[in-house]
């Protein structure tokens, strides 16, 4: 007894308590809650305000992205209209082999053919057809495009291109896809890119060129090739030993594609 007295006495000196021991606990922990619900009080409003400030920046981000992309998408909807099109062929601002066809709207067809260049002598049949489809510019910025070949070496693979120019010295490209052809020398490859307004351009010194929309950034890639994948193949098919290599094909070694084998072959833009 006599040391829990002597505690409880040290205890009511430490707090400086003029009440009974109980209750100054009680106010001690009173006095605790308090303080804890001032500071989840100034935490939670913390919280609060930071949640507002995150919700209007997303909300800036996301209008002025949207505004870009709506921008995008009217510059689309009036240069790509079926009769602005139309307008372009005649004005010779696009080749007068390219077809605007009939579609529903928003959908644009543009369609061109493909002529031989390295396989003209050996092949001189060879045809093909790229169709370019443009949906719905509000869902996506894509393009759909089809390349169709027929009467082309068989078996073979080749490589398709954007390319600044239709033929030599071919200027800026971006590849695009590959196509195998079958036994008959037939086949087609499907995929989605932006094709209307495709460019490259050296992000150190980029410049500028004029699209269907204006002036724009970079090199416009308006017209579509391709090229034997194989050096060795094109040597075989042509029957020319004396083909040099190529670099319109990735991977190693360097240099190891052969011949442009189609082109659109047209001085104006087929897209």
């Amino acid at each position: 007894m006599g040391k829990i007295a002597h505690a409880s006495q040290e205890t009511h000196q430490y707090t400086d308590c003029r009440y009974p021991f109980d209750r100054c606990l009680r106010i001690i922990e009173g006095v605790t809650m308090i303080r804890i619900n001032v500071s989840y009080r100034t935490a939670l409003i913390g919280l609060l305000l930071l949640s507002v400030v995150l919700s209007v920046v997303l909300l800036v981000h996301t209008t002025n992205a949207s505004s870009g992309d709506s921008a995008g998408r009217q510059i689309r909807n009036q240069s790509f209209h079926p009769r602005t099109l139309q307008q372009m062929i005649q004005a010779h601002q696009l080749a007068s082999t390219v077809r605007v066809l009939s579609s529903q709207p928003p959908s644009v067809i543009v369609q061109f053919p493909l002529f031989p260049s390295g396989v003209k002598k050996l092949f001189p049949n060879a045809t093909g057809v790229v169709t370019i489809i443009q949906g719905n510019p509000e869902v996506s910025l894509f393009d759909t495009v089809t390349v169709d070949v027929a009467d082309m070496p068989p078996d073979t693979t080749f490589t398709i291109f954007f390319i600044e120019f239709a033929n030599k010295p071919f200027g800026h490209v971006q590849y695009i896809a590959d196509l195998h052809t079958r036994a008959d020398g037939g086949g087609e490859i499907s995929f989605q890119t932006i094709t209307l307004v495709a460019f490259a351009a050296d992000a150190q010194n980029p410049g500028t060129s004029k699209d269907q929309s204006g002036e724009a950034s970079g090199v416009q890639l308006e017209h579509l090739g391709m090229w034997f994948s194989s050096l060795e193949d094109a040597k075989k098919i042509l029957k020319d030993d004396t083909l040099k290599g190529t670099p319109f094909d990735g991977g190693n070694p360097p240099l190891h594609a052969g011949p442009q084998a189609m082109t659109d072959g047209q001085a104006d833009p087929v897209f």
